[in-house]
Order: structure tokens, then C-alpha cells, then sequence
């Protein structure tokens, strides 16, 4: 089996940055290095120096496809495999092959030139990138129907930005280095704003900067390495609920902000033990504050609050971490320890840690707590105490020996058990207790020097201390154990807080649950199954041999990556699986809803039909039944004038009453979706005479500017027709006297687009949806008036017709109403 070839990508903002001529000139460098370079098809568009480019490199016949009468071209695959060069230049990664061709699209020639060993280097627009479709619209206002899918994409050897700066691309543009003349007005106005390059320029940079990091995360996974590699400023702020925050949140967004493409990553550890849980009010402050800053919040619940804030830092390859100094004073940190600042400096490796000095910084005075779990940590600090303070009490003690001290004896040794049983429990208690017993009897009892219980007495205190000790023990430790499960709870809420907020400010609530499991429990995957259908993954893939299953509903599990989870983090994973169930029932009922809702819209129509046909359905009746009761009523005595009128006033009204009908059954056919469309390549220049002609408009009435050339537009000429006749009525009503209408036709990329413009009153931009709603008219009405159906069926026509009808305002006032349709070549493609 051959070695598979490798395949580079130049990926370009717009088309006309330079793709093709930077794969043509690639070809060349390789070819004078002695490489086996050949072009598979190059798209030159007919300019010169892309044309230029292509002299002296190899190239493979291409293969003529007929369809429908028209001869395409299309690369010769099996010459290319026959050739099997080292090298094939293949343009246009996204373009769709014509009808009978060996594969649909031309991203799968190319994956079989790769199979066979063939290296391939292809050129590719951002806006036909798979998952980018949707936000390139948004963007350009223009769909997007050749996409190459981003799971093949992402396995190029080398995707590279072919940069253009969206000024310099426009002043190539308006020299005609990318489009024929008659089309550079249209593009610059159109897809070539300027708004429009820049966004889609930034669009490739983010696209290529997240495929790299994906790169490098993958790279480091596989490499086993764990150390941060500092490509890109990620500042990650730890937040504790404190008044704090802001100031940490402000100064890790200025950091953050310092480096291009840096982030900003919000963090709060709940945890059972160490700091206690934030307010609540205030970590919804701070969340809401990060958003503003263009970063992100995230929730960790962690055992150990340093350790938890180091492996989400780890974990999501940041470089410098923001903590606030310590708010407690110096005595108690004293009696604590460095604190939590002191152990992330530690433990943080290559991570830059900043200490941000605040306001409230060491100005809260706090007993060391003395309650939580009695941890190792705990029980070992309470041995301490024993060993050190039972000898420095006894010291101390010597120091002020009388016949009668023995009372203040007793109550100290007392008060060192009651202390060391709150610090580490009952065993160092116990022994405390042992020990203060022993020393008493041997030191401050008579006979001295000497272990004698002559007294039953003394053997009752030996008792009674080990007692109390055990008492205290007792209430330390049950004061721990629901000091752990109320921090537990709190932790558990607001994780779920957390949860719910993601959701209520617009985040997918499955996703959101999904993401917030990982971070949580600190598992590296989680993934939803459907089956064998992922609704929703975060983290690293998750091994099919390798997982936790949790049933959600009947037919969806959550699998989870990692690490076994502790009894505790069960029932909050149960609670997190609750709230998937509700969440999945949720998306279910909602699509359930929005197949309804074309059922509701159907209803709302008929409603509006009936309504409009009780009104606009009377009038030309009875104006034809009143003509011809006249025409009977008068007989052979009525005057040949009077006969006339009254004839033409059936006419009239018969027509106007076909046409109503017609435009009834139009609508029907469209909501049934049954309106049959001949699709064939029509010249838009002969469905707008034909237009003009109906409605019996000279040279004075429309002003023509058609600039398409010999381009044709996949069509139906007598569906096109009537839409083109809607809308010129439509404007000839409203235009002014004297102002004539102008139509115009111009190409862009891959649309035709038909213009017409008039200088009427125009329509409110908050109106201009509602103009194409059924039975929506604008002033009076008359006997030739319809049913107000006119743009409503135009707007379906052109979209049955795989185009868009667009209005817009008019520069000066009035209206302009836009058709886009497909050129020929494209809707063949796709057909």
C-alpha cells in the first residue's frame, strides 16, 4: 500500500488575495528543484498574471462532463492517477464537480490523489470552511453552498494564510486584477466592503491560530509534556468571592491584554475545606464583569484548593496565573501557615504567578479555623501539639511549683487536651490525655519522681481526663463532618448556579452541562452518546475501552474519561445527570415545537385567506355580476358606449378575479411545496423585456444599466418573469411622476443580481420584513387590487429558485429591491 501523500493548504480571506498565483509560484520553485510537479485544473478567471503562472508547468488534460446540453470542465482524475506525479496542483479545494462526475466534490479527488501517494497543494476561501458557513453569512449577508468539511481539512499536513490587507485587496480589485470591469462596481459595494474584508480577515487569522494551538495541545499530549509552552498569553485569575476580584479581574484583562491574542480565564475553587465559599452576589458580579472583559468564567470543585488552581492552570495551557495577597493580618497567618499564595508559588513550575496587592488585603482578623475535616494533615498537627506543648507546659509549670499549684496543675494540663483535641482529634487527644496524666503524677504529685496511685482518687482523674478528651474529640469531629458536607452543598450550588447561569444567558444547555462536568470533577473528557451518535464532547476524545458510563435517559449515556470519582462526587454527578435529562427533554419538546409550528403558520394563513377572501373576492364578483345584469337587463336598447363600459368592467373584473385565483393556487403549491420549477440557464436580459412588455413600459418609464455580459443565472424564465413584473408594478405605483425606474444586472463571485430601484416614500427598515407577509398592503385599494399576495409569492418564487429577494433603502429615498440568483455554471454544479 502506497505511503499517503501529504496535502497543504492555502487558505485565503476572500477570493483575490493571491491563492492561486502563490500555488502556481510554489509549483515553479519545485519544479526547478527537480520535483515531478504537474497542475491537476487551475482556475485562472481569465487574469493575466495567473495565466502567466501557469507557463512551463506540466499539466494533465481535463475532462469534459456535458450536462444538460452545456460541455463542463473538470479535472481528469484518472489522467492524474495515471500520471501519479509526486506533486498536483489542485485549485479550489470547495469546488462542487458537475453532475456525473466520478466524485461530488473536489476535496474527494484529492483524497484520493492522497491515497495513492500523490502530495497535493490546494487553494481554499475561509467562508467555505464547514463549521465557518454559518458566521460567513452572518457576515456577508451570503450563503455559502461548497464547504469542505473540517474533519478533513484539520488533517492537512500544512494549512498557511495566503494575507492580503482588506484595503490593498480593494485597490486590486478596482484595478481589475481580480474581476472584469463591469463587475468591479457590484463587488466593491457588495461582498468587498471593507467591514466585510476585515471580518473575514480576522476570521482566517483566529480559524489557523486555533487549529495551531489544537496542533500544540495534540503535540504535547503525545509527547508526554506537561511544562506550559508560552505561544500564547492565557491569564488565568483565581477568584475566592472576596471584594478582591475586580481589582484581580482588571489587572489579569490589562496582561492578558499586553500580547495579541491574549485570553482571559476567570476561576473559582469550591472546595469542602480550606477557603470558605465566596458570596454568591459577588462571584455573580465578578462573572458578569468577565464577560464584559471578553473572558471567560469557569467553576472547579478541588480537595485541595492550590493543587485544584495549578491543574486547571495546567489544563488549559495558561502562563500566568493572577492571585490576590492574603486578606488575613499577620497574626493569623502566624498561627496558619504561608497560606494558599505561598503553596501555588510552589507548586506553579513555569507558570508566572503576580501577587496583586488590594484594598482589603490583610485587614481581616480571623481566629485560625478550627473546624473542618481532620485530615492526615490535621491529626499530625494535633501529635505536634502534644509533643511540644506537654513539655513546654511542664517547663513552665516547674517554674512556679508550690504545695498549693496542684489546682492550676490540673487545669492546664486540662486546657492543652481540650486544645489538641480540637486541632487533631481524639488519638492525639487520647495521647495528650495519657501523657498530662503521667506527668502529673511523676512531677507535681507526692511521692515525686515516682508513677504511685496510693489513691483511688488519682486513678478517677487519670479517668476523667481520658473522658473529656474523648468528649471534645467528639464534638470537634462532628462539627467537622458537617462543616464538610455544608461546604460540599454550597460547592454543589454553585456549581449548579453556574450551570444555570451559562444556560440563562443564552449558552447550549447540553454543551454547557458537558463542559461543566469536566471542569468540576477535573476529569480530562466527557462526551454525550446518542447510540453511537456524540450529542455534546469536551476535553480530550474519550476511549471507547476506557470510560464510566452514566445512563442519562433509555438511549443516551454521559461517559466519562478519567480518574474514578469519590462517593461525594457521585451524587453531585447524579444531580449534573438530572439536569442532562431535563435539558434533553427540553431540546425534544422544542423541536417537537418547531415541527409544529409550520403547522400553526398554515393555520394563521387559511385564518388570513378566509379573512381576505370574505373582502377582496366580493368586490370583482359583484362588480361582474352587476355588469352583466345591466348587459341583460338593458337589452338590444343600450347604447354601443354603455355596452362597451359595461363589458370592460366584466373583463376587468373576471381578470382580476383569474389572477387572484392563480396567485391562491400559487401559494398553495408553495406551502405544500410542490411548485414544480423548470430549472434551466436563463439569460436574466430576456425575462425583463418580456416584463416591460406586459406591463407596457417605454423608454421614459425604466432606465436599464444590464452589466451581466453573457452570463446566465439557473432559472425558471416564466416563474422569474412574474417576479420581475411584481416588483416593477410594485415601483412604477409608487414612484413619483417623471422619475423613472431604474433596473440594473450585475455578477459577484458566484450570484447574478438583479436591481430595481425606485423613488417613492419607501418603507420604514422596521417594516421591511412585514412587506412580504401574505395580505400586507400599503394604501388603498381598487377593483384591480390583489390580495396583497404579490411578494409574498416573489419571495417564494426566487427562493424556490435557489436565490434571495432583498430589499434595501434606497441612497436619497425610496426603495430598492434586490434579486440574487445563482449563475448558470454554479446551479449545475449543485444540481
Amino acid at each position: 500500500m502506497p505511503k499517503r501523500g501529504r496535502l497543504r493548504v492555502l487558505l485565503g480571506a476572500a477570493p483575490g488575495v493571491g491563492k492561486t498565483f502563490t500555488m502556481l509560484e510554489e509549483g515553479r520553485r519545485l519544479l526547478a528543484e527537480g520535483k515531478d510537479v504537474v497542475i491537476g485544473i487551475v482556475e485562472t478567471h481569465g487574469r493575466e498574471a495567473t495565466v502567466a503562472m501557469t507557463e512551463g508547468l506540466p499539466a494533465v488534460p481535463r475532462t469534459l462532463v456535458e450536462h444538460r446540453g452545456v460541455a463542463l470542465e473538470e479535472m481528469g482524475l484518472a489522467a492524474v492517477l495515471t500520471r501519479k506525479p509526486e506533486i498536483a496542483l489542485v485549485d479550489e479545494l470547495a469546488h462542487t464537480n458537475a453532475p456525473g462526475s466520478v466524485n461530488e466534490k473536489r476535496w474527494q479527488d484529492v483524497e484520493e490523489l492522497l491515497a495513492a501517494g500523490i502530495d497535493v497543494i490546494s487553494t481554499l476561501n475561509i467562508q467555505h470552511i464547514e463549521s465557518l458557513n454559518d458566521v460567513v453569512e452572518q457576515i456577508t449577508g451570503v450563503p455559502q453552498r461548497e464547504t469542505v468539511p473540517d474533519s478533513f481539512l484539520r488533517g492537512a499536513e500544512q494549512i498557511e494564510v495566503v494575507d492580503l490587507a482588506p484595503q490593498a485587496l480593494r485597490d486590486r480589485l478596482s484595478g481589475g486584477f481580480v474581476y472584469p470591469a463591469e463587475r468591479i462596481d457590484a463587488a466593491l459595494s457588495n461582498y468587498f466592503r471593507l467591514g466585510n474584508l476585515t471580518a473575514l480577515r480576522e476570521l482566517a487569522l483566529i480559524w489557523l491560530a486555533d487549529e495551531v494551538d489544537q496542533a500544540l495541545k495534540g503535540y504535547r499530549k503525545d509527547h508526554g509534556i506537561d511544562r506550559t509552552w508560552e505561544a500564547r498569553e492565557r491569564v488565568v485569575v483565581a477568584l475566592t468571592g472576596g471584594p478582591e476580584g475586580e481589582t484581580l479581574l482588571r489587572r489579569g484583562a490589562r496582561i492578558a491584554a499586553r500580547s495579541a491574542g491574549g485570553e482571559l480565564l476567570a476561576v473559582h475553587i469550591a472546595s469542602q475545606d480550606g477557603l470558605r465559599s465566596g458570596n454568591p452576589a459577588t462571584l455573580a458580579e465578578h462573572r458578569a464583569l468577565v464577560e464584559k472583559l471578553n473572558g471567560t468564567y469557569h467553576q472547579v470543585i478541588g480537595e485541595d484548593i492550590p493543587t485544584a488552581l495549578v491543574e486547571f492552570a495546567r489544563s488549559v495551557n495558561a502562563t500566568q496565573l493572577v492571585l490576590g495577597v492574603s486578606r488575613r493580618d499577620r497574626i493569623t497567618a502566624a498561627f496558619t501557615g504561608p497560606g494558599i499564595g505561598a503553596t501555588v508559588v510552589r507548586e506553579s513550575g513555569d507558570i508566572d504567578v503576580h501577587m496583586v496587592n488590594h484594598a482589603a488585603a490583610g485587614r481581616r482578623f480571623t481566629l485560625p479555623p478550627l473546624t473542618g475535616a481532620l485530615t492526615r494533615k490535621r491529626r499530625i498537627l494535633g501529635f505536634v501539639v502534644a509533643l511540644v506543648g506537654g513539655p513546654a507546659l511542664t517547663w513552665l509549670l516547674t517554674l512556679f511549683r508550690s504545695e498549693d499549684s496542684i489546682t492550676t496543675n490540673v487545669l492546664s494540663y486540662q486546657l492543652l487536651v481540650v486544645i489538641v483535641a480540637l486541632v487533631g482529634g481524639i488519638w492525639p487527644a487520647l495521647f495528650a490525655a495519657v501523657l498530662s496524666g503521667v506527668t502529673l503524677n511523676f512531677l507535681f504529685i507526692e511521692p515525686l519522681y515516682t508513677i504511685h496511685i496510693h489513691q483511688s482518687r488519682y486513678l478517677l482523674s487519670l479517668i476523667l481526663y481520658v473522658v473529656i478528651a474523648g468528649l471534645v474529640s467528639f464534638v470537634v469531629d462532628r462539627a467537622a463532618r458537617y462543616t464538610r458536607a455544608a461546604r460540599r452543598s454550597a460547592a454543589e450550588s454553585e456549581l449548579i448556579q453556574t450551570i444555570a447561569g451559562s444556560v440563562l444567558r443564552g449558552d447550549n444547555a447540553i454543551q454547557a452541562l458537558v463542559d461543566r462536568t469536566r471542569e468540576a470533577f477535573q476529569i480530562p473528557g466527557v462526551r454525550l452518546m446518542k447510540g453511537d451518535e456524540v450529542l455534546a464532547r469536551s476535553g480530550e476524545p474519550v476511549p471507547d475501552d476506557h470510560h464510566t458510563s452514566i445512563r442519562v435517559t433509555d438511549d443516551t449515556t454521559l461517559e466519562l474519561h478519567g480518574p474514578d470519582l469519590a462517593a461525594s462526587e457521585q451524587r453531585l454527578l447524579s444531580v449534573v445527570t438530572a439536569q442532562l435529562t431535563a435539558a434533553l427533554e427540553h431540546e425534544h419538546l422544542t423541536e417537537a415545537a418547531r415541527q409544529i409550528e409550520p403547522i400553526a403558520a398554515s393555520d394563521r394563513v387559511r385564518g388570513a385567506l378566509l379573512s381576505a377572501l370574505s373582502h377582496d373576492l366580493r368586490r370583482p364578483l359583484a362588480a361582474a355580476a352587476a355588469a352583466v345584469g345591466g348587459l341583460k337587463a338593458a337589452g338590444p336598447e343600450l347604447v354601443l358606449a354603455d355596452k362597451k363600459e359595461l363589458l370592460d368592467t366584466a373583463d376587468e373584473s373576471l381578470t382580476a378575479l383569474a389572477t387572484l385565483v392563480t396567485d391562491l393556487l400559487d401559494v398553495s403549491r408553495l406551502q405544500a411545496g410542490v411548485l414544480t420549477i423548470a430549472d434551466i440557464p436563463t439569460d436574466p436580459a430576456e425575462t425583463i423585456a418580456p416584463a416591460l412588455d406586459e406591463l407596457h413600459f417605454g423608454p421614459t418609464d425604466v432606465a436599464l444599466a444590464l452589466d451581466h455580459g453573457d452570463t446566465l443565472v439557473h432559472a425558471d424564465p416564466v416563474l422569474l418573469q412574474r417576479v420581475l413584473v411584481n416588483l416593477l408594478a410594485n415601483a412604477h405605483r409608487y414612484s413619483p411622476p417623471g422619475a423613472p425606474i431604474h433596473v440594473s444586472t450585475s455578477t459577484f463571485g458566484e450570484r447574478l443580481e438583479i436591481r430595481i430601484v425606485d423613488r417613492g416614500p419607501g418603507i420604514p427598515p422596521e417594516k421591511l420584513d412585514d412587506i412580504f407577509l401574505p395580505f400586507q398592503r400599503l394604501g388603498d385599494t381598487d377593483n384591480t387590487t390583489g390580495l396583497g399576495l404579490g411578494l409574498a409569492l416573489s419571495r417564494g418564487f426566487v427562493e424556490a429558485m435557489r436565490g434571495t429577494l432583498t430589499p434595501e433603502e434606497t441612497p436619497g429615498g425610496g426603495l430598492t429591491m434586490v434579486i440574487s440568483l445563482p449563475t448558470a455554471r454554479t446551479s449545475q454544479e449543485q444540481s
